[in-house]
């Protein structure tokens, strides 16, 4: 039997650090003073590969728990994921393949790895047991709820007044999440406020179970923002995952909006509450908000990461942007064609594409290009047609920026490397100006009087730049 932490300060942190509702809070409270053992369940479906800081809430509430000495029951929604939960969406979610969903989890539990110690988890896949149910059984279970009980769901209620088809197969959801309960023997069940009517559906099913269970206590945590305002989901893919690559983990970060910064250190970090307090009154006394996102950004780094990597993060990211440095981990890219387009040579690497979640598209891509959120050597691109030899520099490279944190170096592999010679020496002699273009540039037409030996730059008719 573990040992059970008594500590009426971490329990009181524990049942309020963003916490929306408990149920039932007095009774969960006794139970946790007694010093009684608990064990407090958490399931997730991998609808995709990874786990993001919205899906890292419930996990740290976990985690305190587990610290406090209580078992803590982690599961993998393995086959729930298939049917799908509706209870965030406002159309039908789709139902997905058994094979998605085992590629998807293939690291799942890694990844919760680094927020819960697994050694001291039980992990569990309710495929185990839902597979193995009955028609008499769901029939048995089914019949403990009312279809008005459904259907009185806000996002349920609003579909059905847009003539949106709601199946039966949504409907049976609730009861899969909360027989889960009832097979691990749930004593607290932790999930977001969405998840209200599934969670409760645990403590009724609980309740009725042969033999009878004692209700679980529950713990709704709040929800948090994405990068673009909306419920972080990565349907809509506004994600920080927690496999993102460091700067990457950084650079979202600092997206975030500056009025989500406290809620943020509160859901997402561990920082002591008496230091976020301390944060939020410098920002209502008017430091600059960036000063205080660095130290949330460093923070969700370090958790997932370690310090020296968060440390190094932080170094390159204020090189890069505080004091207009090159980070030393700018990725690197070569380019063998000089011909194609540079859309085209993206698409080729993944920087554009459906693995790409900022970037999911050539559509989004020109959308970018169109809003002045794409520079080349410094210069805002225009043209959704240039080649990788039209923005080349005459060392054969090409300094890309996408938004303000994905940035490239493309390295062009010329056949033939002298050419770059042969147009500088040509250009600063201003010499057979049409030869030099041609050798270069190709089809790219350069008007004598368009080029600038002191700004080392060329302009053309195409409208590459502004």
């Amino acid at each position: 039997m573990p040992k059970i932490t008594i500590n009426q300060e971490k329990i009181q942190e524990l049942l309020t650090r963003g916490v929306d509702e408990v149920i039932n809070l007095e009774h969960l409270k006794k139970r946790l003073l007694a010093g009684e053992c608990l064990r407090i369940k958490l399931g997730i479906d991998p609808t995709s590969p990874n786990i993001h800081l919205g899906r890292s809430i419930p996990l740290l509430k976990l985690k305190d728990f587990q610290e406090l000495g209580h078992q803590i029951v982690f599961i993998v929604g393995d086959f729930t994921g298939v049917i799908g939960d509706t209870s965030d969406k406002d159309s039908e979610r789709p139902m997905l393949t058994s094979e998605v969903i085992k590629k998807n989890m293939k690291d799942y539990a890694k990844q919760a790895g680094k927020i819960i110690d697994l050694k001291k988890c039980e992990v569990h896949y309710n495929s185990k047991w839902l597979k193995k149910l009955t028609y008499d059984k769901i029939g048995e279970q089914a019949d403990q709820f009312s279809v008005a009980e459904f259907i009185a769901r806000d996002n349920i209620k609003k579909r059905l007044n847009e003539g949106k088809r709601v199946s039966l197969r949504e409907v049976l959801y609730p009861l899969m999440q909360g027989y889960d309960s009832v097979m691990v023997k749930a004593g607290v069940e932790l999930g977001g406020t969405d998840q209200r009517f599934n969670l409760l559906a645990g403590r009724k099913l609980q309740e009725n179970a042969k033999p009878k269970q004692e209700a679980q206590d529950i713990i709704m945590t709040s929800l948090i923002e994405g990068l673009d305002g909306r419920k972080m989901s990565s349907s809509w893919g506004n994600v920080i995952n927690l496999t993102d690559k460091p700067k990457d983990m950084l650079g979202k970060v600092m997206r975030v909006d500056d009025g989500l910064i406290i809620k943020y250190f509160i859901l997402t970090t561990r920082i002591p509450m008496i230091e976020i307090n301390s944060y939020e009154k410098q920002l209502t006394s008017g430091t600059n908000p960036k000063i205080i996102k660095e130290k949330l950004g460093y923070e969700v780094v370090r958790m997932y990461y370690g310090e020296k990597i968060a440390n190094k993060t932080l170094l390159d990211f204020n090189k890069k942007y505080r004091d207009k440095e090159s980070p030393d981990d700018i990725e690197k890219l070569i380019s063998e064609n000089a011909n194609e387009t540079i859309i085209d040579y993206l698409v080729k690497e993944g920087i554009i594409g459906s693995q790409n979640k900022i970037i999911p598209s050539r559509s989004q891509f020109k959308r970018l290009i169109d809003a002045g959120a794409v520079k080349v050597n410094n210069n805002t691109m225009l043209s959704h047609y240039a080649t990788i030899r039209d923005l080349m520099t005459q060392d054969a490279e090409i300094v890309l920026k996408i938004g303000k944190f994905s940035d490239y170096i493309i390295k062009v592999n010329l056949k033939n490397r002298e050419v770059s010679q042969t147009y500088k020496t040509k250009y600063q002699d201003n010499l057979d100006i049409e030869q030099a273009k041609t050798d270069v540039f190709n089809y790219v037409e350069v008007d004598n009087d368009e080029i600038h030996e002191e700004q080392n730059i060329y302009k053309t008719k195409s409208n590459l730049f502004y």
